[in-house]
């Protein structure tokens, strides 16, 4: 399946909360994308790695991704090997993006700094000729992706562009809540965490809508790029 867009999270609900939005929009545009979650998110306070996993199909069908796929890594120990690697690279072989989105490059969870390492580094193999890998048998095609955009999670980094979702907030927020067993929900008995605040609920509105004030749309997601991007001209940039 060759796609335009290859979202990695480190967990279950990253891509939701880094750039549900964005993923929303270009859906609604015709684009296609597919999730892809390197860990089961089974060392999280609230829930397993089941309801994780349903969560996340729900989450997908609210999207409207052509796929998601889960690489099954250990959860609060993402290393940058050799095998988890080649287990990025064939997921980029398979799909073909032009563009991969990853994790944020700093960030309060150690997993998401590797994972977006992790990814960046995967990016760069999978345009290598001399790495072999394969899928139900058959050679994979090299492939690499013209650009890595790495979306922002806890941290305030400073985004070096932003995609208006104005249309599409509703729709992020949605996305993001199908994870019921880890964000807020006052009638839960299980242990509070950092994310299950109705504080934490809030920002989702209120962080975009910073984005989108500094910006002059309603709301926003932002980005880092690893390479200055360069525009054929400047429309699309909203004035």
């Amino acid at each position: 399946m060759k796609i335009d867009i290859l979202a990695f999270g480190a967990h279950p609900d990253d891509v939701e909360l880094g750039c549900g939005g964005t993923i929303a929009k270009l859906i609604s545009e015709g684009k296609k994308c597919v999730i892809v979650d390197l860990t089961k998110g089974e060392m999280g306070t609230r829930g397993t790695d089941e309801t994780r996993r349903i969560e996340a199909g729900n989450s997908a069908k609210i999207l409207g991704v052509s796929a998601r796929e889960n690489l099954g890594m250990k959860d609060g120990f993402l290393v940058n090997s050799e095998e988890y690697q080649l287990m990025i690279v064939k997921m980029i072989r398979k799909y073909q993006p032009e563009i991969v989105l990853a994790n944020a490059i700093d960030d309060r969870h150690p997993d998401h700094a590797k994972g977006a390492k992790l990814v960046s580094d995967a990016c760069f193999l999978s345009g290598l000729r001399k790495i072999e890998t394969s899928e139900n048998g058959e050679n994979q095609e090299v492939w690499r992706p013209k650009h890595i955009f790495n979306y922002i999670q806890w941290k305030n980094i400073k985004p070096e562009f932003v995609i208006d979702i104005s249309e599409h907030l509703d729709k992020k927020i949605e996305a993001c809540m199908a994870f019921k067993t880890q964000f807020y929900d006052p009638n839960s008995k299980e242990p509070e965490t950092p994310i299950t605040s109705k504080d934490f609920y809030e920002s989702l509105t209120y962080r975009a809508q910073d984005l989108g004030r500094l910006s002059g749309v309603a709301y926003a997601e932002g980005f880092t790029t690893e390479k200055l991007i360069a525009m054929k001209n400047f429309e699309g940039i909203i004035l």
